[in-house]
């Protein structure tokens, strides 16, 4: 390099360098200014021989990192100083972190031991891989939030400087971006850079579509400019006539969010319907600050008609990352929807800067109160050892995206409940017994099954009744922990009650057969029927899967065991023929293993290092030569498995034929008469184990014919639904489809 042009660099450094100090959000003190100056010093000792792969000298990098942290993000020296030394430990061997803390003290050093630990993990790894770097980044949060913060500036100038990389190096870095990055300063309340992260993010990984939507926005910003101008004008007027201090400004809507929209709504670009936003930021102390949002509100709503289902209130109840607004998106000119936010300056600084801006407005001792809360539930999942880094990181996005929704009781009281939370789940949280007895659910005065997913502001209204209970299907229906887990006790319980009444109609049924119900009798059934428990077999009793004629073939297999292999063959034999009996009608699925989603039979080993066992927790491993391996979840393996070949493991699970149910269509043909459909629902509800689904009759010249959809869980039932059916006087034939 000349030395023209070493000079020119030197004075851009030292220009940047002073930039930094003049644009800092927070007031730098004069030992502020010192301690930042030193660690400029040593960043710049440190990286003298480094240069960026564009040619640039590396300390523009710290540089560029310490600004984002105090001028976007907003915060302290201690943190610029740790931004300035962030590559110093890893790129020079001249620094090590005891000479840091020598240096700058235990609080810079920790930082950037932290973001030192961060860098040091392996660049080139699959997803899964990654995904486990992150679960060790965030524990890295124990030591010092600011850790993550500086790392997320780190990642914006990395994403903003990254046109001299490769191309795969490019989709990669972009693609982590979009997966950890964007979500995490989502998650803190830095809404700018999330922001500037996903479009920089899309930009590489889809760079057509950004390209494409970025040229639309640029072909019709005149058009959209004036659009916005004529929409303020009028708000203008009224504002000014209200003597309100305030500024309106255009906002455009982020590349990211207008693909995002396209995507779920299939629609164009130019579908898209609020592409147009403003924001109205008025000047207000904190006592009136809600009085005048709700002002402005009111006059933006007299002159446009709100969208009454796109209301956000922020306001009354911010965000957990304390962001505060009132966002509504009203119908303009020519039918167009515009979304108006609407903040105080002081609710602006907080969306801008995140919790940096919480520091600046709230006292002291109480100012890391929400952000500790935060870490604090983040460090429990992390360091719970039955999540596997790959769900937690899953698990850790749906948190980030989930927003909570907030549901009124019928006496107007507020529930806050998870989003995608049913009916079914609010009656669990108003009380489990309530829960329990739940027969249906009104919401907003209408009728919806208990799947039916709430919404915010819904007014859920449970109806229950004494003799409802709890049954599988609710499972499907439920989505929060607490429903769910007091649902599978309830099932439980409901095994072990028709177990026990199971119990007494086959000691009644064995008497009969004058045998004696023991512990050695017992023994030979569960066998005979290929069973695991006497539970199971008592339960099977009680459902009816084990019948009479069951029960005659044990009898005789216990007397004669010649006849009854004899008999074994031949029944067998029928059974085969018969189409509508189940091979094995007892047992039929109960040790069948079925894998992914859509639970399909596949050929499989049980490893050897857990010997799994039927009705074990169980998944699916891909290997290289041997096909599907299933191993317990609990496997001493399992855990490097999943962290390491996430894309391998496939979930897997034990069926177990008397837990399934089946839809079973029943048609019936007869001579109508009066109190025949009467006859026909007493029969299927007076039996305990059928479920009806649907039912429909018609009558046509004294001719009656019926359709029936019932749900049961094996074929004896319906067998005996058929044969009940039949006996109705007036009732041709009944059929199953």
């Amino acid at each position: 390099m000349t030395e023209d042009a070493l000079e020119k660099e030197n004075i851009a450094i030292t220009k940047a360098y002073k930039e930094l100090l003049k644009v800092s959000y927070r007031t730098l003190s004069r030992e502020d200014k010192k301690l930042i100056r030193s660690a400029f010093d040593v960043a710049l000792d440190a990286h003298k021989d480094q240069r960026r792969k564009s040619g640039e000298a590396y300390i523009f990098h710290p540089l560029a990192v310490a600004k984002i942290v105090a001028q976007e993000i907003g915060l302290d020296a201690t943190s610029i100083a740790a931004a300035l030394l962030h590559d110093v430990v890893e790129d020079s061997e001249d620094y090590s972190i005891s000479d840091i803390e020598g240096l700058f003290g235990e609080t810079v050093a920790k930082i950037v031991n932290g973001l030192t630990k961060i860098s040091s993990l392996k660049k080139d790894m699959d997803i899964s891989l990654q995904a486990e770097n992150f679960r060790k980044m965030l524990l890295t949060l124990n030591d010092d939030v600011r850790v993550i913060i500086i790392k997320i500036a780190d990642r914006l100038h990395n994403m903003l400087t990254m046109d001299s990389m490769r191309a795969d190096k490019q989709v990669k870095i972009a693609s982590e971006t979009l997966y950890i990055y964007a979500p995490l300063a989502h998650r803190i309340g830095l809404y700018n850079i999330k922001t500037e992260l996903e479009d920089l993010g899309l930009k590489y990984t889809e760079p057509e579509v950004y390209n494409d939507i970025l040229n639309k926005i640029k072909e019709s910003k005149e058009e959209q400019d004036k659009y916005i101008k004529e929409f303020s004008q009028v708000i203008k007027n009224s504002l000014d006539k209200e003597l309100m201090d305030y500024t309106i400004k255009g906002r455009p809507k982020s590349i990211f969010s207008i693909r995002r929209k396209m995507q779920k709504q299939g629609v164009s670009f130019d579908e898209v319907y609020d592409k147009f936003a403003i924001r109205i930021i008025y000047k207000g102390d904190e006592e009136n600050e809600k009085f005048f949002a709700w002002k402005i509100y009111s006059i933006v709503t007299d002159h446009f008609r709100p969208n009454p289902v796109r209301l956000r209130d922020w306001i009354s109840s911010p965000k957990g990352t304390g962001y505060e607004a009132l966002h509504i998106t009203v119908m303009g000119p020519k039918g167009r929807w515009v979304e108006v936010q609407i903040r105080s300056e002081r609710m602006n600084e907080i969306a801008e800067k995140g919790y940096a801006a919480h520091y600046k407005y709230k006292q002291t001792n109480e100012k890391e109160d929400s952000l500790e809360t935060w870490i604090n539930r983040l460090q429990e999942a992390l360091e719970n050892p039955d999540t596997n880094a790959v769900d937690f990181v899953e698990q850790f996005k749906l948190n980030l995206y989930s927003k909570e929704i907030f549901v009124f009781t019928p006496a107007g009281e507020l529930k806050s409940l998870p989003k995608g939370a049913t009916s079914l789940d609010f009656a669990f949280s108003i009380h489990t017994e309530v829960g329990m007895k739940t027969r249906g659910a009104k919401v907003n005065g209408k009728l919806v099954p208990l799947s039916h997913e709430l919404q915010s502001g819904d007014q859920v209204d449970i109806l229950t009744s004494e003799s409802a209970k709890p049954n599988a299907n609710w499972l499907d229906y439920s989505t929060t922990a607490r429903a769910r887990s007091k649902i599978k006790s309830a099932l439980k319980e409901d095994k072990k009650r028709i177990g026990e009444e199971g119990k007494e109609i086959l000691r009644r049924k064995l008497k009969q057969l004058k045998i004696t119900l023991n512990e050695s009798s017992i023994n030979e059934l569960v066998n005979y029927f290929k069973l695991k428990t006497s539970l199971d077999l008592f339960y099977r009793v009680g459902i009816g899967t084990i019948d009479n004629p069951m029960l005659k073939d044990y009898a005789a297999s216990r007397s004669n065991a010649l006849m009854s292999f004899i008999k074994n063959k031949i029944s067998r034999k029928q059974a085969i023929k018969k189409e509508d009996l189940e091979k094995d009608e007892v047992t039929a699925k109960y040790d069948s293993l079925v894998f992914g989603k859509e639970e399909e039979k596949l050929d499989y080993k049980l490893s050897n290092c857990c010997n799994p066992i039927p009705g074990d927790d169980v998944f699916g491993f891909l290997t290289v030569n041997e096909g599907i391996k299933v191993h317990k979840k609990n496997c001493p393996n399992a855990l490097s498995l999943q962290s390491n070949y996430a894309y391998r493991i496939m979930p897997a699970k034990w069926i177990d034929s008397s837990q399934q149910e089946f839809l079973v269509k029943i048609v019936i043909t007869g001579i109508d008469h009066i109190g025949l459909v009467n006859d026909i629902t007493n029969i299927i509800s007076e039996n305990m184990h059928v479920n009806m689904k649907s039912i429909s009759f018609e009558s046509d010249d004294g001719l009656f014919s019926g359709k029936i959809n019932v749900v049961v869980k094996n074929n004896t039932i319906i067998k005996k639904l058929l044969i009940k059916l039949k006996k109705i006087n007036g009732i041709d034939k009944v059929t199953r489809v």
